[in-house]
């Protein structure tokens, strides 16, 4: 199962328009990377719970033919007045609703979250939460003792079973430095703890009750790479990291014209005239102008036009956006009329002095009437 019906409402503005897990990264959602690696592992059989905009992840997965899986949809919400009401029902929730409706869950499964990256040898997480005889089990990723407080810490004992929880503790008062990544192996009879129609959540409702009934509950702690997309932060440093090569299993699409710059299809770029240092991605159809400067990692997506003079450098660059002559766009997320820094604060452009307009399809002769 993968959890995809919240709002993600700390990274917005991107979620304004997008669930979560359609956050594109290098150009795909985030979690089409997730479906490929299951596809790589066997898991062939994929239910996904969805509530906030949930036509943006259906329309766009289908029935998951093209990935080489099968998807279902499980819709927590209804339609009042024409209107989506979405109605979350937590992710354990969530499993409950889909477990009722048609028994889905049937033997060992797995549940991840629909916003993060990760390279886990899923078959090998599987064969250790079968080897410890667990009705359920947490992937656990050592972090450094300084990061715990970003995190839900796991303390687990020599034998690896998880005696309790703490939730973004202070360095001084963390356990463990073993923290929660979302990824989970239950048996299906862990589903008889979730109370139906309920909204309840895996962490904070289920997982206590393992712990007080004393059932077998373990620790999987196996070495690999995993970003969550948590915060804008964490959605700027995914791509600042993928785009410096340092998750192996995403490589960087499109042709590499010249060491470091890869573009898509068809682009216009004054080779000449611009100064571009790579990683820089171009997408199909931008048009950078003479006189520009764009330093990477930067993502441009297709559609874009990078006017004269323009400077770009360390960003994340949406389709169909107008940087304008002589702005200076500088670790930040340019994203429909917002300018998000890649701290998260965000501003309209006009406060932020940049000649930069929502949409690069607007002709530039109507721009230039209505000033």
């Amino acid at each position: 199962m993968i959890l995809a019906a919240g709002k993600g409402t700390r990274v917005r503005p991107l979620t304004n328009e997008m669930p979560k897990p359609m956050i594109p990264i290098i150009g795909k959602p985030v979690m089409e990377y997730l479906i490929e690696e299951l596809a790589r592992h066997g898991f062939d059989e994929i239910m996904i719970n969805v509530s906030h905009l949930p036509e943006k992840i259906e329309s766009y997965f289908g029935n998951g033919e093209r990935l080489g899986v099968e998807i279902g949809y499980s819709f927590e919400g209804h339609i009042e007045d024409g209107e989506i009401q979405s109605e979350a029902l937590g992710s354990a929730g969530g499993i409950k609703r889909i477990q009722e409706f048609g028994g889905f869950f049937d033997d060992t499964f797995l549940v991840v979250c629909g916003d993060a990256l990760i390279d886990l040898d899923l078959t090998k997480a599987v064969r250790e939460h079968w080897k410890s005889g667990a009705v359920a089990s947490i992937c656990t990723l050592e972090v450094p003792i300084e990061a715990v407080s970003d995190y839900g810490v796991v303390v687990s004992d020599d034998s690896g079973q998880i005696t309790s929880f703490q939730e973004k503790p202070s360095v001084e008062e963390a356990l463990s430095n073993q923290v929660n990544t979302g990824i989970y192996i239950f048996e299906p009879e862990v589903i008889d703890l979730i109370p139906e129609n309920t909204a309840f959540d895996i962490g904070g409702d289920l997982f206590p009750q393992l712990v007080e009934k004393g059932l077998p509950f373990h620790a999987i702690n196996l070495p690999f790479n995993w970003i969550d997309i948590g915060r804008i932060s964490d959605y700027w440093e995914a791509n600042q990291k993928i785009m410096n090569g340092e998750l192996r299993t995403i490589p960087m699409p499109g042709k590499e014209v010249k060491p470091g710059v890869w573009v898509g299809l068809n682009t216009s770029v004054d080779w000449e005239n611009c100064e571009i240092q790579g990683p820089v991605y171009i997408g199909s159809g931008t048009r950078v102008e003479a006189g520009a400067m764009i330093v990477g990692p930067t993502w441009i997506g297709h559609g874009c036009h990078i006017r004269e003079n323009a400077r770009i450098s360390k960003s994340i660059i949406f389709e169909y956006t107008r940087i304008g002559s002589a702005s200076i766009v500088k670790n930040s997320v340019a994203f429909g009329r917002f300018f998000v820094d890649k701290d998260g604060k965000s501003f309209e452009s006009k406060k932020m002095h940049l000649d930069w307009v929502t949409d690069s399809r607007i002709p530039t002769s109507i721009l230039a009437s209505q000033e």
